[in-house]
């Protein structure tokens, strides 16, 4: 067995803290096994490179070079050709060729895929390397833990199975759950029957044929009482069906999916319901006008499958999207997805960059932006200071804690970043205002001292999305379904107006849940009964 260890100490950094956990990175790549295989002139060649641990894949093709493959180079195995002995070398030495093509080597995850001629047979092989590699998972481990079902996407070959294969292992080894992983082409857990130690104490379940992996998901649950599923390549609309009912059942699912970006997935119309999926709502004339949109917008259908999409750039670098339906909400109405980027540096260091606020100040004469030096919106920054001159303390204190944004309210003109007024106040220019402006202090104008105008000023000012209530009463909604879904046990809602409770209702419904209303107005609310 070819083994290689690499000791790198893992740095998470959030903001100004820093925490420092040493982490191993382990690569198993059994390539000896592999080599084995091989017709003795090609293998008489690999071992000769300096840089075999980085070999990629072999291919043979009937009458072409052999060639093998390094992350920055093709190298040609000879001047001979490829032979059909050469291809019966390689196939009578591995597993039999599933219905997808592919075989392996027992107890390994090395993959040999074949290309056919239309009489079936071999013409051609991919063999391509299989690599257990232990620590890859620490980048997102807290997401993992978290008990959110993710999606894992990424082009071919950018180490999504490996990822999806260290999570089996680390969700059955460290954390004793119970783990299944469905294996369609048993790349997770190798070929044979003993799956590999790749997947440590997780189970496994093979696929007989590609196009049955949605049943054998649907058995997996309701055979071996999983809490945490595993699955390759989610790819046709019976998986994507299969993946709702199990995230239902309150199983933690983590997956991979075709696409690269979250983007690619939207637009996808076999997959997209794996985040929700999309469907064109009419409004009527006044919600249309409320809303200050066209009458026909695109909403998202329903809650989605998985709670966390990872998009893998890079093997060091991942695009996390933490909450996915407000992600798809926010997309369908204009705003490109803002992930968190997380890069582990060549030092073994995981640095999280999470999506930038911008701030936007206004002085009287025009636009003024804070110097670099005094970007408060920055991790490990003093929140923005704002002094209420004629305006009401009391509700811009209450205004910064609704919405959550990092502000505080300044004791004097002196120590505030930002100087909130009133209309009527820049007018007379006071002596106060006046020295504040001179001093370099921003200042806003509102026209109002209402709690309405100062959360407006707070909204531009920290780019805030103006909260739509019927979003968030459905979005209750939802939460409320996938509990007593889990629970089997009645959930109440806020209270509500009657237009958003008839909404309530028929959401419930496309569910097929019980429901109604409760109390009277203006408490009136509903309730969520199990089936």
């Amino acid at each position: 067995m070819a083994d290689g260890v690499i000791v790198h100490p893992a740095v998470v950094r959030r903001g100004s803290g820093v925490t420092i956990t040493p982490r191993q990175i382990q690569i198993t790549d059994d390539l000896d096994l592999l080599l084995a295989v091989l017709p003795d002139r090609v293998r008489d060649v690999l071992q000769q490179q300096g840089d075999l641990e980085m070999l990629l894949e072999v291919v043979l093709d009937l009458g072409r070079h052999l060639e093998a493959r390094f992350p920055n180079r093709v190298l040609h195995l000879g001047d001979d050709y490829a032979t059909h002995d050469d291809i019966r070398h390689v196939t009578s030495r591995v597993g039999a060729f599933g219905k997808d093509n592919r075989a392996g080597i027992e107890r390994t995850l090395h993959r040999i895929s074949a290309i056919r001629n239309r009489q079936g047979e071999v013409i051609g092989l991919t063999c391509r390397v299989g690599r257990a590699v232990v620590g890859t998972v620490d980048i997102v481990r807290d997401v993992i833990e978290s008990g959110k079902s993710i999606l894992l996407l990424g082009r071919p070959g950018v180490g999504k199975t490996t990822l999806l294969r260290e999570a089996a292992r680390v969700m059955a080894d460290e954390f004793a759950k119970r783990v299944v992983v469905v294996d369609t082409s048993n790349e997770i857990a190798g070929d044979g029957d003993i799956p590999h130690p790749g997947i440590g104490r997780a189970r496994r379940m093979q696929v007989p044929h590609p196009e049955l992996q949605h049943a054998v998901m649907i058995e997996a649950v309701e055979n071996h009482m999983p809490q945490v599923i595993v699955i390759d390549e989610i790819g046709t609309e019976a998986e994507a069906l299969a993946a709702r009912t199990i995230a239902e059942r309150g199983v933690q699912l983590i997956a991979t999916a075709h696409g690269n970006t979250l983007d690619n997935l939207l637009q996808n119309p076999t997959l997209c319901d794996l985040i929700g999926g999309i469907q064109a709502v009419t409004l009527s004339d006044e919600e249309a006008r409320r809303r200050g949109t066209q009458k026909t917008v695109l909403e998202r259908k329903a809650p989605p499958t998985f709670d966390v999409v990872i998009e893998i750039q890079d093997k060091d670098r991942l695009a996390v999207h933490h909450d996915v339906a407000i992600v798809v909400d926010r997309y369908l109405r204009g705003a490109p997805p803002k992930p968190e980027i997380r890069v582990r540096t060549p030092e073994g260091e995981v640095q999280i960059e999470a999506p930038a606020v911008k701030v936007q100040s206004w002085a009287a004469t025009g636009p003024m932006a804070p110097p670099a030096s005094e970007d408060h919106t920055r991790p490990g920054r003093r929140a923005v200071r704002i002094y209420p001159y004629a305006v009401s303390r009391s509700r811009l204190e209450q205004a910064i804690q609704d919405l959550h944004v990092p502000a505080s309210v300044a004791e004097t003109l002196q120590d505030a970043d930002i100087v909130l007024t009133l209309k009527s106040q820049e007018r007379r220019q006071p002596r106060k205002l006046r020295e504040a402006v001179e001093r370099g202090t921003t200042q806003h104008v509102l026209k109002s001292n209402t709690a309405n105008q100062i959360q407006k000023f707070l909204r531009s000012l920290f780019e805030v999305e103006d909260v739509d209530e019927q979003e968030v009463a459905l979005r209750e909604v939802e939460g409320a379904i996938s509990e007593v879904l889990k629970s089997t046990q009645p959930v109440e809602l806020s209270p509500q107006n009657s237009y958003v409770r008839r909404l309530q209702h028929q959401l419930i419904q496309r569910y097929g849940l019980a429901s109604e209303s409760r109390g009277e107005e203006p408490f009136r609310r509903v309730v969520v009964f199990p089936r």
